[in-house]
């Protein structure tokens, strides 16, 4: 690659936009979900895959599997995502995605590996 089509690639890669949102990890053999809300959606899944295959997440039924099982059992997808252009505080906007989402899915005990939030309320 010549040096001019490095720097075009680079220059696009910095104009894209970027997008924050909700993303699902589904364990395609027991239909568990795991919801998470991230700042910037580039390469998640590849993220989250090192992360598994590291042993980062040791406390989570997710990893377990993850070790017990092949990749390809596990499925990733965006359920929601926007442009972070118009979020001025990132950290107060994905706690109530997450909030929402949790909400709506309720991806805890047998129907996901999400933890239940300590002052969660069923309503």
């Amino acid at each position: 690659m010549q040096p001019t089509e490095k720097r075009a690639l680079q220059q696009a890669y910095k104009l894209a936009p970027t997008y924050y949102g909700v993303i699902q990890i589904t364990n395609e053999r027991n239909h568990k979900i795991w919801i998470d809300t991230v700042p910037n959606l580039h390469n998640r899944w590849a993220f989250y895959q090192l992360n598994l295959n590291k042993n980062f997440y040791r406390a989570n039924q997710l990893q377990t599997d993850w070790n017990q099982q092949v990749p390809t059992d596990f499925s990733y997808q965006v359920l929601w995502k926007k442009e972070t252009t118009d979020v001025t505080n990132m950290r107060a906007t994905l706690k109530t995605l997450k909030t929402k989402w949790l909400h709506d899915l309720q991806p805890f005990d047998e129907r996901g590996y999400n933890q239940r939030p300590k002052d969660w309320q069923d309503n």
